[in-house]
């Protein structure tokens, strides 16, 4: 592994994982990001590792569905490894405009899988990072296997399902060295704030509305992104080929639960001037095709690959809250779109 590929490294997960690997002691490799710099994807989250890992890492501004252009970064960087998060991510905008998530999420791992294909003597091990919501809605019992069916709900479900069935169609077709791993509902530092949790720490801290779908009901497994991090990193190292790794964080919690979580965090370490932060909570029309439950099994990483997940949701919460609370420039940004025009000025505004 040396010479890694991270699609999508300027993303949330992305740029965590990239911080990850270069903290750590047994990744020796250099990583090349390709990012096309849509809205979630903000380089300025890397901007200092071009300075304090020159040798190690390296940005390259790029679409994953331009076969040219990856073709090239493929060929210039020896790439033998890829971990592949590039996706358009947000089920309320695959409602809105499907279109894009269909590209990138379908014909852009297409594109990188036919690449690997066509190097596959080269071609150490492509890593694929999807998510628990192809497998649809759980009721009150039971748990996300491995082997459950897909049953997506979303435009962005569908377009993941999609792109798992590729990959693992190429490694059975091809014999291309792959790995999958469906995660459960990330949070933590850099998370773009149009998701649930930012979204509500920094409306709670600014005493906004925190609008919660339907009744509040729906159930997610929440895992801290670092521990999805160490556990990319060793379905990496040493994830059998072919193999599916679902990875959750034993955290199941109702959407309102987290909000109000939030709120109670809030109000001890920045006390409001009103009423308690619950009472921002504002009910709002349920969105189409609203998944009621997810809830994954990781059983067979933690006994396979001997992960599990360190941080409870009350300890990464705590995390995420001051990690907002410390960056408070990143997200007058982000929020303002400021870093566009930092994109632009560095990288072009095409």
């Amino acid at each position: 592994m040396r010479n890694l590929l991270v699609t999508g490294g300027c993303g949330f997960i992305g740029t965590n994982f990239i911080r990850h690997l270069l903290r750590r002691n047994d990744f020796l490799g250099r990583i090349v990001n390709v990012d096309l710099l849509t809205y979630a994807g903000n380089p300025e989250n890397l901007a200092d590792l071009a300075e304090t890992h020159v040798a190690r890492y390296q940005f390259v501004k790029a679409d994953i569905c331009d076969r040219s252009a990856m073709e090239e970064v493929f060929d210039t960087h020896r790439i033998d490894t890829v971990c592949h998060f590039a996706a358009e991510s947000h089920v309320d905008r695959s409602i809105v405009g499907p279109a894009a998530f269909i590209r990138t999420n379908i014909l852009g791992t297409f594109t990188l899988l036919e690449i690997c294909r066509e190097r596959h003597a080269d071609i150490h091990r492509f890593h694929h990072v999807s998510t628990d919501e192809v497998y649809g809605s759980l009721g009150a019992e039971g748990l996300f296997t491995e082997t459950t069916a897909y049953d997506p709900s979303s435009p962005y479900s569908a377009s993941k399902a999609g792109s798992d069935h590729l990959v693992r169609a190429y490694q059975r077709t091809y014999d291309l060295p792959v790995t999958l791993s469906n995660c459960s509902n990330n949070y933590g530092p850099y998370q773009f704030p149009e998701k649930l949790i930012p979204l509500m720490i920094l409306n709670a801290r600014e005493g906004k509305p925190l609008p919660v779908y339907g009744d509040g009901k729906n159930v997610r497994d929440w895992l801290y992104v670092e521990d999805h991090c160490a556990a990319i990193w060793q379905v990496l190292q040493a994830g059998r080929c072919g193999e599916t790794y679902n990875v959750g964080g034993r955290c199941e919690m109702e959407n309102l639960q987290v909000v109000e979580t939030i709120c109670d965090r809030l109000d001890l370490l920045v006390p409001p001037t009103g009423d308690a932060r619950r009472n921002l909570i504002t009910f709002v029309a349920d969105r189409p095709g609203h998944d009621r439950r997810y809830a994954i099994d990781c059983s067979k990483i933690e006994t396979e690959l001997d992960w599990q997940p360190q941080e409870s949701f009350a300890s990464g919460i705590e995390k995420t809250i001051q990690w907002y609370l410390d960056n408070v420039e990143w997200v007058a940004r982000v929020r303002s779109g400021a870093y566009r025009e930092w994109i632009a000025t560095h990288y072009g505004d095409d």
